[in-house]
This record gives structure tokens, C-alpha cells and sequence, in this order.
């Protein structure tokens, strides 16, 4: 039943922002306007805590629904994540065409965003990156379960995507939007999916907490596949421990903000 209610907000959603709407449609690039500076700040801090953390490299993207209008996003342009700044952000429309791209290069695989933001009002920040030590997870039959406490989120288990049931063979990167709607469907309600042998995608009702989840998805991969190598069967997080757990971990927790702050003044020392 939470399936079908989610589904039906997410269409009423989608349908007020693209259909039967002649007003919307006349002002579709118009944008959303400039949001607060505090708001880029973190923007800028998440691509740099990111980097800082070992989960994005020289490529990966942070997004954040434009907190002016639901039906744009914002995003830097195509730059390394360690080295974006205030002036690199971009506004984009739910179809990820730029509201005033002015030459700069994009991502190509930004319909990664759109399409989530599509399926899930709830979600305010998505997160793509290479997290080297889940790619194993992506390729092989062990599934990806939570083994230590920060890792909640991701009970019972994590899903992979696959390419390959959309479009058969391609070259491994989300670049349209029917490869984006199919990688939201595989993520669903979750706060993780895996992209096989490529990465993952990770959301959050705040752009701290989706980093909150990068870093610790990347850390709970090290740990479990650390646990299999010792052998035995692991004792992984039970649902019931999982559920409690993410009741006391939301976008406005305690130990969230804390880490926040730590993670953030490290990454953005000049």
C-alpha cells in the first residue's frame, strides 16, 4: 500500500510540474531564482567532503532540489567535485536542460537527478559517485547489508541496477532519461541503489544526510567485505535494529550535524 501511495504522489507530482499546464508551460526556463548563499555553501561542501572522504574521485556529481521550486535542481557544472566552487553551480528544469548554461560544460549522466527528483518528492539531495569499494557488491551475488549502525539505511539489503534489462549493451553511463526513470525505479523507496560495475546513487531528505549515507555506504562495503573474508556467517543489523536506528537519524539528528561540521571544516580548509 506505501508503494502504491508513493507512486500516486509521485505522479501527481510529476503531472502538476509537465502537464496540462499552459501558465508553466510559458515560463518552463524561467528560473527559479538565486538561492541563499548558505544553501550553495553546502552544496559546494558536500562535492568537497565527498572527494575528502574517498568517495567521489575526479568524476561524480551532488545535486540538490532548488529549495525555491521543486521542479528545478542545482548542480555544478562539469568540474571535478574537489574543485567546485559557488560559481560552478547550475540551475536545471526536471528535463535537465540548464536554465542559462552560458558555454559551460554538463554532466552527462545528470539525468541521474531529474529522473529521482521525478519519482520522489521527498528527496532533496542526490548523490553519483564511484564508491570504490562498492563496485564488488555491483558485480557479484553477495548483496550489499548493513554491519554496523551508521549503515541503517541500507536494511534489509541494497539493489542493483542493471543496465542491460533497459538497454541492452551500452556504455555503462545513465546519458538519457530512459536509462535515469530506470535507475529510480530500481532505487524505489530506498536511500541506495548499486549501479553494476559502475558506482552507486545515493539520496537524502538533506544534502548532509545523502552525504551522511555516501560516506557510510563506502565505509559499511570496507567493513563487510572485511567480515567475509574472516569467514563464518556475519551477524548483519537486524530490520527491527535498522528501523530504530534511521528513527533516530534524520536530516535535523544530532549526530548527523556533527559529523557534518567535522567533515565540512576539514574539506574546505583553503
Amino acid at each position: 500500500m506505501r508503494n502504491v501511495s508513493r507512486w500516486v504522489i509521485g505522479c501527481g507530482f510529476v503531472a502538476a510540474l509537465f502537464a496540462g499546464d499552459p501558465a508553466r508551460a510559458q515560463t518552463a526556463s524561467a528560473s527559479a531564482g538565486a538561492a541563499d548563499p548558505a544553501i550553495i555553501n553546502n552544496l559546494v561542501a558536500a562535492n568537497r567532503i565527498l572527494a575528502a572522504e574517498g568517495v567521489l574521485d575526479g568524476l561524480g556529481h551532488v545535486s540538490i532540489r532548488h529549495p525555491g521550486n521543486p521542479a528545478r535542481y542545482l548542480m555544478a557544472r562539469s568540474i571535478a567535485p574537489a574543485l567546485v566552487t559557488a560559481d560552478d553551480i547550475m540551475e536545471y528544469d526536471l528535463d535537465s536542460s540548464p536554465i542559462e548554461q552560458r558555454g559551460r560544460a554538463m554532466f552527462r549522466e545528470r539525468f541521474i537527478h531529474d529522473e529521482i527528483y521525478k519519482a520522489r518528492p521527498d528527496v532533496r539531495a542526490v548523490i553519483h559517485s564511484h564508491s570504490p569499494s562498492v563496485i564488488p557488491f555491483s558485480v557479484s551475488q553477495a548483496p550489499m547489508r548493513p554491519v554496523f549502525h551508521s549503515a541503517a539505511f541500507l536494511s534489509p539489503s541494497v539493489p542493483v541496477f542493471e543496465p542491460r534489462a533497459t538497454a541492452g549493451m551500452t556504455d555503462m553511463l545513465v546519458g538519457d532519461r530512459k536509462l535515469g526513470k530506470a535507475l529510480a525505479d530500481s532505487l524505489g523507496e530506498g536511500s541506495v541503489a548499486l549501479m553494476r560495475g559502475h558506482g552507486n546513487v545515493v539520496v537524502g531528505p538533506s544534502v548532509q544526510l545523502a552525504v551522511w549515507r555516501a560516506v557510510y555506504t563506502e565505509m559499511n562495503a570496507r567493513l563487510q567485505l572485511q567480515a567475509m573474508q574472516l569467514g563464518g556467517p556475519i551477524n548483519y543489523l537486524a530490520p527491527e535494529e535498522a528501523a530504530k536506528v534511521n528513527a533516530r537519524t534524520g536530516p535535523d539528528a544530532d549526530n548527523v550535524r556533527r559529523v557534518w561540521e567535522l567533515w565540512k571544516q576539514k574539506a574546505m580548509v583553503k
